[in-house]
């Protein structure tokens, strides 16, 4: 964005006032100036941008049509400008912490947490950066991040394993009835596109299991973690659910375990820290691992 053609801002404040007034005079109280400095910076403007923006009446002015359309960008531009400075005025003192999480943890796990992270006591604001991008998510001060703990440049802390197994609604087992591991061959199954290395789909849950993925019956398949659970919970299949993330729809009954078979795996999620990070952000990535990483079991 070019600002060449922006007018000083000296200008457009004293501009605003007067329109806002309909008086040069008032507008030189609220800004604590002469009447005569407001007059002058309003013919400035109106020199620089070549355009009349008041008529002069007596003892009174009024915006021309150019001058309102101009009134309707500044006022909303210093609107704008106003609330930026607020929010970095109420947040002097407190360090803006920037924390990067996937799609999948931070619906799941993360923001029913945020609000015991962000009392009135603590030290750190938080910038969220929500993506399942992983250079993305690593270009922060603390991540949550699934993989295998090795990420160069940060200091990563084990949050909890991996542990999937099958979940669907509880209506769903009135139309299909799933006893045993053999039984998934002959439901719905709702895959996981396997975009990410790291992450099971039902070709691979299968084949742990002994069973020949090849024989499955798959309903439907995407690429969204969230989107494969939204299709289990309405009823329409099976889909593969992770420990620690379903906690909340086990505990509610919108999801259920057919089978207690599961899989486990060499992944899970980490708390990493960058590397260098200061004080701040050590007692972010601290909170995040101790005070609200879930019970661990087994």
């Amino acid at each position: 964005m070019s600002l060449r053609h922006l007018p000083p801002l000296d200008l457009l404040v004293p501009f605003e006032a007067s329109a806002r007034h309909a008086s040069f005079t008032r507008a030189a109280e609220e800004l604590s100036v002469t009447q005569s400095a407001v007059s002058q910076r309003v013919r400035k403007l109106e020199e620089l941008l070549d355009i009349r923006l008041f008529a002069r009446r007596h003892r009174r002015i009024e915006l021309t049509p150019e001058g309102r359309e101009l009134l309707n960008g500044v006022t909303v531009a210093l609107r704008h400008l106003t609330s930026a400075t607020q929010g970095l005025r109420q947040r002097e003192g407190r360090r803006m912490l920037r924390l990067a999480v996937d799609t999948s943890i931070a619906q799941l796990w993360l923001l029913p947490r945020l609000g015991n992270l962000l009392s009135p006591e603590a030290p750190f604001s938080i910038d969220l950066t929500v993506s399942d991008n992983v250079r993305e998510v690593l270009d922060a001060d603390v991540a949550v991040l699934h993989g295998n703990g090795d990420w160069p440049g940060y200091v990563a802390r084990h949050l909890f394993a991996d542990e999937i197994f099958p979940v669907c609604a509880p209506g769903y087992l009135d139309r299909c009835e799933i006893a045993a591991a053999e039984d998934l061959l002959k439901a719905d199954l709702i895959d996981l596109d396997y975009i990410h290395w790291n992450w099971i789909n039902w070709g691979i849950w299968l084949t742990e299991a002994g069973l020949d993925p090849a024989k499955a019956q798959i309903l439907i398949r995407t690429n969204s973690y969230m989107a494969q659970l939204d299709a289990a919970r309405a009823g329409l299949g099976v889909a593969l659910g992770w420990r620690n993330l379903l906690d909340d729809d086990l505990t509610t009954g919108a999801l259920v375990r057919p089978i207690p078979q599961s899989v486990d795996t060499s992944y899970g999620y980490y708390v990493l820290l960058r590397e260098g990070a200061d004080e701040a952000a050590h007692r972010l990535a601290q909170h995040l691992y101790l005070g609200h990483a879930p019970a661990q079991t087994g």
